[in-house]
């Protein structure tokens, strides 16, 4: 059962950290009922320290809404909020990319790909906020289990730039069976373009002439993936 803290009861804008009780003191609720039981204000005042530190998180979720507005503000949009300098901006873009390292990290036990889902829960922590398209090729075993990841591409995804032989060549490196390819729309809406679609049916037509076959291609948006093998876009002929 949530419990009413001091902050709740008395607001958190008129306080500075120093006139709580220390109980209810972020640091000291973090240390006492754990991370999982303070509020998002109050985890991103522990990191911005201070006495304003309260005050200043609250501005902050006021004005970018949610965690993912967060990830992806500058460090001019993080300084704009009175208060905070160029070193609590970095703490928080730090403590932010580790957050999203630690959910995109494969376990020691190769994680397998069985459907789009799979894929799509390691990815979309490490695509979903990014403000440039990255392409990202995974390189699977004969059981579909992640022997290699990687970022091929940074910067706008097209049919003119992404080279189908260095797709493959991060495949035939690791001796994959199989690849599944992801990219992200900045945009947030992952609704296939056609390039998307054309890139999709040279990779494979590729892999047939190759023997490595393309298990998928996801295009991952704000919180939400689509997998074009799902749709038969791009793999009519597979």
């Amino acid at each position: 059962m949530h419990q009413t803290t001091f902050i709740e009861q008395s607001g958190v804008d008129a306080f500075k950290v120093n006139d709580l009780p220390g109980p209810e003191r972020p640091v000291n609720r973090l240390r006492e009922a754990g991370p999982q039981a303070v509020s998002t204000v109050e985890l991103l005042a522990c990191l911005l320290q201070g006495p304003d530190a309260l005050h200043q998180a609250t501005q902050l979720m006021t004005r970018f809404k949610d965690l993912g507005q967060l990830v992806t503000a500058s460090e001019a949009d993080l300084t704009a909020v009175e208060g905070i300098g160029p070193a609590q901006a970095a703490r928080l873009k730090a403590a932010l990319e580790i957050g999203a390292r630690l959910m995109a990290e494969t376990p020691e036990e190769r994680w397998q790909i069985r459907a789009p889902s799979d894929a799509a829960h390691v990815l979309m922590p490490m695509l979903s906020h990014q403000t440039r398209e990255n392409l990202v090729v995974l390189a699977l075993d004969t059981r579909n289990r992640v022997v290699h990841q990687e970022i091929l591409y940074t910067g706008t995804i097209n049919t003119s730039i992404c080279r189908i032989s260095e797709v493959f060549a991060v495949a035939m490196k690791h001796n994959a069976a199989s690849i599944c390819i992801a990219h992200n729309h900045p945009s947030g809406d992952p609704n296939p373009s056609p390039e998307d679609v054309a890139l999709t049916r040279r990779l494979v037509e590729a892999g047939k002439l190759l023997e490595i076959e393309v298990l998928d291609h996801l295009v991952i948006g704000r919180n939400r993936y689509i997998s074009l093998r799902e749709r038969g876009l791009g793999f009519e002929t597979s």
